[in-house]
């Protein structure tokens, strides 16, 4: 695609990308209509469709179909299942475009900043493309600078997105979308604001301080601004680039221990988590260990929906229902029945399964082709006869990160006692020093500031 084609910001960009979504929507709406009616048509071909639409874009609506299809029965099962593997496409921003990019954030003598900086993007990203510099002190550092005028165009895939699941919901009631969707607005819009990546970065650094598995790279404050992040070149290799070495079953676990670390030490000790496990958004160390790359989808949640986590699991190992229940609503469900928590307790077993048995053991021993679909569906059936259920906001970003861990856990092979690494986890755990450990962190970021 040429440069020239790429620079679609105002409102004209708007009014043509907006006449190009909506037919697409309405085509899709019309498809999932079909889908839940039962009529005749090939699924596949219409997921594939979607995919191939939701592939051309920059990745707002992406993602949100994305962490949408990881909730049971949100979207129909082979729409779910492209979109899993979906990955952005978009053209790279090309080097005048870059150079213009770059002056608009820091200014006409950007480069003065720099010794090096490379022309062509060395990574892509969600909303933008990442480019290897070095600067005149000689540290080498990574600019994430963001595409132009993201700020419209996610406003437009959301208004397309809402108009697309308005119409599915009225087909299929089994989840009730609202607070979701909200929640993937929320988080959508924040991960325009590069200087809020940035404290996530500093956020994680104090959480993972002492974490000798996982690396968090430093930022560099002065060439940091709404629109590009600056921040330490961390040297990994690409998790799939290490599974095609074959590694041993020592190092497959080593890289899962990494992993489990980095995404549940920051929720159960600070109730902050990274709400996408993507496997783009970090790399491996030599020594197996982990880089963290990506900070855009972060979430802080009550020390309440932490406990509900853990008296979840506890309620589970028991089989007590009354105990889910409360735990449920420490979650933040609202008005569930008892048959609708046995439904739930299904998924919340396939979810924490692995953390209540002590014993070594894959995450998931039962073969399927994809992580959690066959259960999905078999929840979502049951929701479906219960009269359906309305998820809280802060059950979205929960799902997503268990479901996309457990889909790494499994691609790794990885055979470790998952309840001994959460044990050690909670043993300690009290709702009050959570919450005064997470303020104390969160204003050391300076996100105090910013929520």
């Amino acid at each position: 695609m040429a440069e020239k084609d790429l620079d679609t910001t105002g409102l004209f960009g708007e009014f043509r990308r907006m006449v190009r979504t909506t037919g697409t929507v309405g085509g899709i709406a019309a498809r999932l209509a079909g889908h839940r009616l039962g009529l005749k048509g090939d699924g596949a071909a219409h997921a594939e469709d979607l995919k191939g639409v939701l592939g051309g874009l920059k990745g707002p609506l992406m993602k949100a179909a994305q962490l949408l299809a990881t909730i049971p029965g949100a979207l129909p099962d082979e729409y779910a299942t492209e979109l899993a593997e979906l990955q952005s496409n978009a053209p790279p921003m090309g080097w005048s475009f870059v150079r213009r990019r770059m002056a608009a954030e820091l200014g006409p003598d950007w480069q003065k900043n720099f010794r090096e900086f490379g022309r062509e993007a060395a990574a892509a990203a969600s909303l933008g493309q990442v480019h290897k510099g070095v600067l005149q002190n000689g540290e080498v550092v990574a600019c994430k600078l963001q595409y132009p005028d993201m700020t419209t165009t996610v406003e437009a895939d959301l208004k397309q997105f809402r108009m697309a699941m308005s119409v599915y919901h009225k087909l299929d009631n089994a989840i009730k979308q609202d607070e979701v969707i909200e929640e993937l607005t929320d988080r959508l819009r924040e991960e325009l604001d590069y200087k809020r990546e940035a404290a996530n970065i500093k956020l994680y650094g104090l959480m993972l301080k002492d974490s000798a598995l996982v690396t968090v790279p430093k930022t560099v404050d002065a060439l940091c601004t709404r629109r590009l992040l600056t921040m330490e070149w961390v040297n990994g290799r690409g998790l799939q680039k290490i599974l095609d070495t074959n590694p041993t079953q020592e190092e497959r676990n080593d890289m899962a221990r990494a992993l489990f670390e980095a995404w549940y030490v920051p929720f159960y000790r600070y109730g902050v988590i990274h709400g996408d496990p993507h496997m783009g958004n970090y790399t491996v160390r030599d020594d197996l260990g982990l880089n963290l790359l990506d900070f855009g989808t972060i979430r802080v949640f009550r020390p309440r929906l932490v406990r509900g986590v853990i008296e979840l699991c506890e309620a589970l190992r028991q089989n007590d229902d009354d105990r889910a229940a409360d735990a449920y609503k420490m979650w933040g469900f609202t008005n569930i029945s008892h048959e609708t928590v046995k439904v739930l307790n299904e998924w919340a077993r396939f979810l924490y399964g692995p953390l209540m048995e002590d014993r070594v053991r894959t995450i998931n021993e039962d073969v399927e082709t994809v992580f959690g679909r066959d259960i999905a569906g078999r929840v979502h059936t049951g929701l479906q006869r219960t009269g359906g259920v309305k998820p809280p906001r802060e059950f979205v970003l929960v799902d997503r990160s268990a479901i996309g861990l457990g889909s790494v856990f499994m691609r790794l092979g990885a055979k470790l006692n998952w309840y001994r690494l959460f044990q050690d986890l909670i043993k300690d755990f009290d709702e009050d020093t959570l919450a005064a450990r997470q303020q104390e962190a969160l204003k050391a970021a300076g996100l105090d500031r910013m929520a």
